[in-house]
């Protein structure tokens, strides 16, 4: 097997830090009156400071121990980021218990499940429309004692209990390394969500590893919109920061990203692939629409940017193009991220190379990591001083990253395996599904397949259990791929089957706005979205082009033209927005059968 292992991190190399407490607690002391977290109000952001959260921490945790919370119980917290998510965090740190996250968005079942499967004492609940969806599964939560709203300042509200807390010092056991710090639950692409245990320990290595790979600076500012109950968003986008004595600025309402990246100017920017594709194919669409003359200095100075980027020395007809596109088209660009990004994570999902080496030439620089929920989650990630497009880095220092392969014709290829200080400590009363992932001697077994280049950097390459064979014997693993299409602006969500089957076809969503347009250039009626055959030749025509570098067989030969959108509602998207296919396929499988009928592809 393949291995890529840094120095081990042991935890006295961590400067004291041992525990989320540790980390926080630390954090308060070094950076006093300086500003922490950032809360839009009106146009501009309100900023409270490292001491001002330090007290806001020890009243939640007075409240947590008033409301008997204790060390190993969970307290969930069913709400968007906000200075009372964290600061409910981390008083639950303080008070040895565990933390639950959920979505805001997540079905109400899914909270339900969640909270009678961890045993939750606490919820804090965020809105008044969570708290009013809550109230429909309340009676079903014989285990939770109390259900406190995070708003309003009615007596049994957040605000309220802590208008009236008898605040004392009581005698608090501080957490150790190894106890839970949180139990953050899998997205549940298939069955029910797992609730993975991530000790103290787990959390705080991962983080102060990461930090070490990266120059970041307590004059950084990030703009947070990935959600605290995301594995990334938890670790990167608010233990790290913290870590590191940052300010970090609270998007709130999506629609509202653009304009509150202007006025917050972050450094840093902690995001998913999705992301960077949006800026991908609205610059791409913008300039499709200009002048041939800006096209072609907005293409020429994307070519210099890249060649120089790899480190080509470039001539002065290529530094002219670079100067003028940039001056003219990308420092514009930059301006609507507020123009201070010094450089941007992804993660989450992988970026297409296409799409970071086109961010990247814009003056972003983006870096690519991979991780998961089960090892806390960052297991590598491309850096400054080592990064490679199509890669998603080298391990980050005490992980170690081995290849075992899976199909014996590839060697080189197989599933990715980590070992180190962030491996979880298993599923919360799952031994069975634990003992799937957790080798004896406590490996994790990622279940996503991938490579070590010949320089140590990850590439993956798909899920083991995503990838199907066509019925020539030739392997097909269509996640790669249905990110690629997606690159298309016409296309909102795809998927790519053909388990068993003589070739591959595509289910396609496409994107409503972006057709309507092309719609009424072309002169097509949308009225009959998936049978029209004007439709259907535009969308394959876009579909030729996303795939034409692919092997044939890789390439759909035919393609279903779907209305209904993949949403988190309709059960066919996680809350994390990765795509349920067993779910989709159950329900599409009928017409996806039909594209079989005959002997031919068209």
């Amino acid at each position: 097997m393949e291995k890529v292992t840094h120095l081990a991190l042991d935890r006295p190399s961590m400067s004291g830090i041992r525990t989320l407490v540790d980390l926080f607690e630390g954090s308060c002391q070094s950076r006093g009156e300086a500003p922490l977290f950032g809360t839009k109000s009106g146009e501009s952001f309100v900023w409270i400071s490292y001491a001002a959260m330090q007290r806001r921490v020890a009243e939640l945790r007075f409240l947590l121990r008033e409301l008997g919370v204790t060390r190993g119980d969970r307290v969930a917290i069913i709400a968007d980021n906000s200075v009372d998510w964290a600061g409910i965090c981390y008083a639950a740190a303080g008070c040895s218990a565990v933390t639950v996250p959920m979505y805001t968005a997540q079905n109400p079942s899914d909270w339900e499940y969640i909270l009678n499967d961890c045993g939750a004492k606490v919820a804090f609940l965020g809105t008044k429309k969570v708290t009013e969806a809550f109230e429909k599964i309340r009676e079903n939560l014989p285990a939770l004692e109390h259900a406190v709203p995070m708003t309003g300042s009615a007596p049994l509200s957040l605000n309220g209990r802590l208008a009236v807390l008898n605040a004392h010092t009581a005698d608090i056991e501080p957490p150790t390394p190894d106890d839970p710090a949180a139990f953050i639950y899998t997205s549940g692409t298939t069955g029910h969500p797992k609730g993975v245990v991530l000790s103290h320990w787990n959390i705080v290595s991962n983080v102060v590893s990461s930090a070490s790979t990266f120059p970041l600076y307590a004059t950084d500012r990030s703009l947070s919109f990935l959600p605290w109950a995301h594995a990334l968003g938890q670790t990167v986008d608010l233990h790290l920061m913290v870590h590191v004595g940052s300010q970090i600025g609270l998007n709130g309402d999506l629609s509202e990203l653009l304009s509150n990246l202007k006025i917050v100017k972050p450094t840093i920017l902690i995001a998913v692939p999705r992301v960077f594709g949006r800026i991908y194919e609205g610059v791409r669409k913008q300039m499709a629409e200009r002048p041939k003359a800006i096209r072609t200095l907005f293409s020429k100075g994307i070519q210099a940017a890249t060649r120089a980027s790899q480190g080509e020395k470039l001539d002065w007809i290529g530094r002219a193009w670079l100067a003028t596109a940039e001056r003219l088209i990308f420092g514009r660009v930059r301006e609507r991220f507020g123009g201070c990004l010094r450089f941007a994570i992804s993660g989450s999902a992988a970026l297409n190379q296409d799409v970071a080496e086109f961010v990247n030439a814009l003056g972003i620089q983006v870096y690519e990591g991979y991780g998961l929920t089960e090892a806390s989650p960052v297991v590598t990630v491309n850096t400054p001083t080592h990064r490679r497009f199509g890669s998603v880095g080298k391990p980050i220092p005490g992980v170690t990253v081995t290849i075992a392969p899976v199909v014996a014709e590839n060697p080189a290829v197989g599933e990715i395996i980590v070992s180190g200080p962030n491996v979880m400590q298993g599923y919360y009363r799952s031994p069975e599904d634990t003992a799937q992932v957790l080798t004896a001697d406590g490996q994790l077994r990622t279940g996503d397949m991938g490579r070590l280049d010949e320089d140590g950097f990850l590439i993956i390459t798909g899920r083991i259990k995503e990838q199907y064979k066509l019925q020539n014997g030739k392997y097909v693993v269509p996640t790669p791929i249905e990110e690629q299409i997606k690159l298309s602006p016409l296309i909102d969500h795809c998927l790519l089957y053909g388990a068993d089957k003589p070739y591959c076809v595509l289910m396609v969503v496409p994107n409503r706005n972006a057709l309507e347009s092309e719609a009424e250039e072309r002169g097509i009626d949308l009225s009959n979205l998936e049978q029209d055959p004007k439709i259907i030749a535009l969308l394959k025509q876009e579909v030729s082009t996303c795939v034409q570098g692919l092997q044939s067989y890789m390439r759909p030969k035919k393609l279903l033209v779907v209305a209904e959108e993949f949403t988190v509602n309709n059960g066919f998207l996680t809350p994390s927005l990765k795509v349920r296919r067993q779910e989709v396929i159950e329900k599409y499988h009928g017409r996806l059968m039909k594209m079989y009928e005959g002997s031919h592809a068209d």
